[in-house]
């Protein structure tokens, strides 16, 4: 039993590490996933015979380890993936969620939504295709939505006879574009999903490389906590009131935690009103905690009777945030219909809800060479712009580079409610 509770403790101290796939359509996302899952005995038996089963049907050899991962019926059917799959698994070193996205230019918005929890990013490159328009624009969006690391692996090398040559003119490509990212580190993989080369074990095929195989890099890549470091932030989702005998007093408001660290004692304000109070304690679940931090949810309640609502923020009396009706920043559009200019949308950020209008396009960017053109201001599905809003009331942020929960938001179209584009805000 002692054993047992052991293991449990140090599974759940393990680092945690998020990735995810990135890529043109059919450069074998689903693929690598699946073998890393087989490979590291993160399988089921009964998952392994229902694939195995599949690929039979279809007609297949061996194991198509895709199937793990494409889960809509249409996905199977067409061999592509459409919305963004997620993984569980872990080795005796870390824990891992996968977000697999899809390579399909139409599907963008879903490669940004697996993307923006990610420390990391695996850019898939068919090794016969070579660096393509879809590559560079996943991984100008890896880089915009502040993703540290990314690992490139290029794939199908067994369709290219394992040649370094060919692996050394896609790096060297690829090297060209990374001078415009803001990656902290980018790693070169040569592998083979599909037959497991270089993606748990070393492959015999390729001795020239001289690195380590993928599992070992997802193993060893520095889990950086940023969040922890930046300044504490505290939007209000919703108001605790139970009004029971117990409880008759009781006034808390409850959220996730955005950044930073709170403790009881410590000198707040609340955002819009300003008004400065302490906190009196901190809940989680049925437990008073002395402390809260980034991306725990829990219940603070104050020493002083303060009109706060879903919307409001608790910051720091020390460190205020950004306080602006005027936003600049990059957005990835997700709508076919174009953006408009001096367009109304509702932006949602935070746990806020507030109307704007587009106030100004800058430049949009150009996916081939990454520049920015000033003179085509026609922002369509996909396409990465620089622009402004103007919101309807100030909104009380901190840049993306800095907090990528309180410097992100969403626009939604006021008529049809879709989720037309993801902004990261630059200031």
């Amino acid at each position: 039993m002692v054993q047992q509770e052991d293991i449990v403790k140090d599974y759940l101290n393990m680092d945690l590490l998020r990735f995810t796939t990135a890529g043109s359509v059919d450069d074998g996302k689903s693929t690598l996933i699946g073998r890393l899952l087989y490979d590291s005995k993160a399988i089921f038996q009964d998952q392994l015979d229902a694939i195995e089963e599949s690929t039979r049907r279809k007609g297949e050899e061996g194991v198509n380890l895709a199937l793990l991962t494409d889960g809509l019926r249409a996905e199977r059917e067409q061999g592509i993936t459409i919305d963004v799959a997620y993984r569980y698994f872990h080795t005796p070193k870390r824990k891992f969620i996968i977000a697999d996205t899809p390579g399909h230019i139409q599907y963008t918005r879903n490669m940004v939504t697996g993307a923006s929890t990610a420390d990391l990013a695996i850019i898939l490159i068919d090794a016969r295709n070579g660096v393509s328009e879809q590559t560079i624009r996943h991984a100008y969006i890896a880089s915009l939505l502040q993703i540290r690391y990314m690992t490139v692996c290029v794939n199908k090398m067994d369709l290219v006879n394992y040649s370094e040559e060919i692996f050394n003119k896609i790096q060297s490509d690829f090297n060209k574009i990374a001078q415009k990212l803001h990656a902290k580190e980018i790693l070169f993989v040569p592998i083979c999903a599909k037959f497991g080369d270089n993606v748990v074990e070393k492959s015999t095929n390729m001795p020239w490389y001289k690195g380590s195989a993928l599992i070992t890099l997802l193993e060893t890549i520095p889990v950086e906590k940023e969040n922890l470091c930046a300044a504490a932030r505290f939007p209000v989702q919703f108001v605790i009131r139970p009004m029971t005998d117990e409880f008759h007093d009781y006034r808390g408001y409850a959220g996730r935690v955005a950044g930073g660290t709170f403790h009881k004692g410590q000198d707040i304000t609340v955002l819009p009103s300003g008004l400065q109070t302490k906190i009196e304690s901190i809940d989680v679940f049925n437990k008073n905690v002395n402390e809260a931090y980034s991306t725990q949810s829990v219940t603070i309640s104050l020493e002083s009777d303060i009109d706060i609502s879903r919307g409001n923020m608790i910051v720091p009396t020390t460190d205020i945030p950004c306080n602006s009706k005027d936003i600049e920043m990059m957005i990835c559009w997700f709508n076919e219909k174009p953006l408009i200019l001096r367009g109304k949308y509702i932006v949602k950020h935070t746990t806020n809800d507030v109307q704007c209008i587009i106030s100004e396009i800058k430049s949009k960017i150009n996916i081939n060479n990454l520049e920015h053109n000033f003179e085509d201001k026609n922002i369509r599905l996909n396409d990465i712009a620089h622009i402004s809003i103007k919101t309807s009331k100030p909104l009380f942020y901190d840049p993306y580079e800095f907090n990528r929960i309180t410097g992100s938001l969403i626009l939604i179209d006021e008529g049809t409610n879709e989720t037309v584009g993801a902004g990261m805000i630059i200031r």
